[in-house]
């Protein structure tokens, strides 16, 4: 009886042990190593190969707002803009246990002009590439022109394109211009925009150099991002505006930036946009003036399209002078690289 008692005991205590010993213990990870290859062809690819003893996945942060977890290590990114970044990997084990590494790569992308409008053939806008937008008080902005698609008001002519805003009355409206816009026929996401023109003067004109996010019709406006890469108000002579609106930060309180060009008016300058996933930088002749840091929380990670538009008066154009008569915005080229 004794025994047996003696071998049940035992037995129990066998079970107990492998019960216990069931549940391996946690796994670190250990001797993290990364390594990174930058393309030489200047096109923005870096290969990255990274392992760690116990490590089930790896986390990317790329240094340009970009993440991107994988379980093999191995993994190829593609930076769309030259610069110094600092790459981070996080190796995690089956656990959730870390360990981390950071190094630093530099990378040279060498961009390519992928769509543009040199305004070289006389006649009507390139209805390929811009449509209008047709109507007055300027969806909200009070303006007091009427947008239309008539020659009088956009046409191409010795080498650019010609944005009219003119004093006559049409359709109840005292002024008519023209807004055109790339929506529908091409729109991007990262890269840089050039455009060189010549703003036009007059107390109470409002032409602008912009973007609106593709989302537009279902998110609506701010929620689709705005990008004002060049606004000018007639009564600021030569005061360049640039402005982000989205949600929190629109109208009035947009995130906005100003440079004075002495020559706006009387010469042609470019007006640049450099969009990567880190930041949105405006340029004017290649001095930057205004920077907003991009990420995944804000509407700038889609498709936008451009437009172009001279507006009268309205919120910020503001009252028009009763002399006006009219005025011309001339762009010479707009382009796209990435």
């Amino acid at each position: 009886m004794r025994v047996g008692i003696f071998l049940c005991l035992i037995s129990l205590g066998l079970l107990s042990c492998n019960k216990s010993g069931g549940t391996p213990p946690a796994l670190t990870p250990s001797n993290l190593v990364v390594n990174a290859t930058v393309n030489p062809d200047k096109s923005g690819n870096v290969s990255f190969v990274s392992s760690a003893t116990n490590a089930a996945n790896y986390e990317y942060d790329f240094g340009n707002g970009v993440f991107e977890t994988i379980s093999s290590g191995s993994v190829q990114h593609k930076y769309t803009s030259s610069g110094n970044y600092t790459v981070k990997v996080t190796a995690k084990s089956s656990s959730g246990a870390t360990i981390s590494k950071s190094i630093d790569i530099a990378v040279t992308v060498a961009m390519a002009l992928v769509w543009s409008d040199e305004f070289d053939t006389p006649g009507a806008p390139n209805s390929n590439k811009w449509g209008y937008d047709l109507g007055a008080s300027g969806w909200g902005n009070n303006e007091s022109q009427y947008y239309t698609d008539r020659r009088d008001n956009s046409y191409v002519t010795d080498g650019t394109l010609k944005i009219v805003a003119k004093k006559e009355a049409f359709s109840s409206s005292q002024y008519t211009s023209a807004r055109l816009l790339s929506k529908g026929k091409y729109s991007f996401k990262y890269g840089k925009v050039e455009v060189r023109a010549k703003i036009p003067a007059g107390v109470g004109t409002w032409p602008a150099i912009w973007m609106l996010g593709d989302n537009i019709n279902t998110v609506s406006w701010p929620a689709c991002g705005e990008i004002d890469i060049m606004e000018h108000v007639g009564r600021d002579l030569n005061k360049i505006i640039s402005a982000f609106h989205y949600p929190v930060y629109f109208g009035g309180n947009a995130k906005v930036a100003t440079t004075m060009v002495p020559t706006a008016t009387t010469e042609f300058h470019v007006y640049k946009l450099e969009w990567t996933p880190a930041s949105m930088q405006i340029f004017v002749d290649d001095k930057l003036f205004h920077t907003l840091p991009n990420s995944p929380s804000i509407p700038y990670n889609q498709n936008f399209f451009m437009i172009l538009n001279i507006a009268m008066g309205g919120n910020l154009g503001g009252p028009i002078d009763p002399s006006f008569t009219s005025t011309t915005f001339e762009i010479d080229y707009v382009r796209v690289y990435q």
